[in-house]
């Protein structure tokens, strides 16, 4: 199932991380490692934010997925599932299907 990895870094945080003059090398690391199909960087509420998307075939990935972004940049790590298109237009008509059958 593919989920979006928030992984939102407190500013004292992030200014030691991109301290470190290996900081891209590690990220990069990250990123191969957990397969992100697509990866961004962007800013929400003065925090800097990296949002990872990933294939999640089981929970037990959950930890190897998330510890390097709690310890190795102290971020704040939550993890959403997410739907394409094509998911969307496959759930929707079940959706309604299910809604309509609680209607009284």
């Amino acid at each position: 199932m593919r989920f979006l990895i928030h992984a939102r870094i407190p500013t004292e945080d992030g200014n030691k991380m991109i301290q470190d003059p290996n900081f891209l090398k590690k990220l990069e690391t990250y990123i191969n490692k957990v397969k992100a199909e697509a990866t961004y960087f962007f800013e929400a509420n003065g925090n800097r934010i990296a949002a990872f998307m990933v294939d999640i075939q089981s929970t037990d990935q959950i930890p190897v997925l998330a510890e390097p972004l709690f310890s190795g940049m102290g971020a704040h790590v939550e993890f959403h599932p997410v739907m394409s298109l094509d998911d969307l237009k496959k759930g929707i008509p079940q959706a309604v299907l299910e809604a309509n059958s609680y209607r009284y």
